[in-house]
């Protein structure tokens, strides 16, 4: 561990001698893109944006659970397909209580 540290320390110590190091007022600003800067980074978002990119992220997350059903559809039979059933209508009933909500309304 010694030999690490001591390594890190003189590849850190070296690359400070080597590099050009003449800083000026365009190098010390934010880069946009080559675009000058026109507001701050603190600018305000709907919380709709919020709520639905976590709606697309529960369900997209929910739909992953399809697959292992897919790969062993036909080892798991009638069970199977009211399990997979339940789980589809669990998640249409919260698709459609979001939209209820007008959390599916983006004006």
């Amino acid at each position: 561990m010694l030999v690490a540290a001591v390594f890190l320390v003189v590849l850190l110590f070296v690359a400070k001698l080597l590099r050009p190091d003449a800083p000026s007022a365009i190098k010390q600003e934010i880069y946009e893109c080559g675009i000058p800067v026109s507001s701050t980074a603190r600018g305000r978002y709907s919380v709709r944006f919020y709520l639905i990119a976590i709606l697309f992220v529960v369900f997209d997350v929910e739909t992953i659970f399809l697959f292992p059903w897919a790969v062993r559809y036909k080892q798991l039979g009638w069970f199977g397909v009211v399990e997979v059933g339940v789980f589809l209508a669990i998640l249409f009933v919260g698709y459609i209580w979001a939209y209820k909500k007008g959390a599916l309304r983006w004006h």
